[in-house]
């Protein structure tokens, strides 16, 4: 029988990371981040969270990982109130480039049509 454990932690990590956000993370940097997936390994230990951004400046990008190292601690302890783990997993944010990757193809099959 298959382990669906770390698939269920990892959605419960997105709903309270995306709570978090909006309510508690006072932090400007972080306004327009929104969370697209949550990774977690198989002995919950470690979650990677990949978010995405509407701006496609670099200088936003790097603002928003920026806010997101910064308010980790708060984003960790709030986690561990709301869940219930043994050992609330370290937290490692990651730009997701599936959004921008998305609109490249888009624009490619795009410009096929017009031509």
């Amino acid at each position: 029988m298959a382990n669906y454990r770390d698939r269920r932690v990892a959605q419960e990590i997105l709903k309270e990371v995306n709570q978090i956000l909006r309510k508690k993370v006072r932090d400007p940097r972080v306004q327009e981040v929104t969370i697209t997936d949550v990774h977690v390994t198989g002995d919950l230990q470690q979650a990677t969270i990949y978010y995405s951004l509407l701006s496609d400046l670099a200088s936003d990008r790097q603002k928003a990982q920026q806010g997101l190292e910064k308010a980790t601690g708060l984003i960790r302890r709030e986690l561990g109130r709301e869940l219930t783990l043994y050992k609330t997993p370290e937290l490692i944010f990651e730009l997701d480039q599936s959004v921008s990757y998305g609109n490249k193809i888009d624009e490619m099959i795009r410009n096929l049509n017009k031509e």
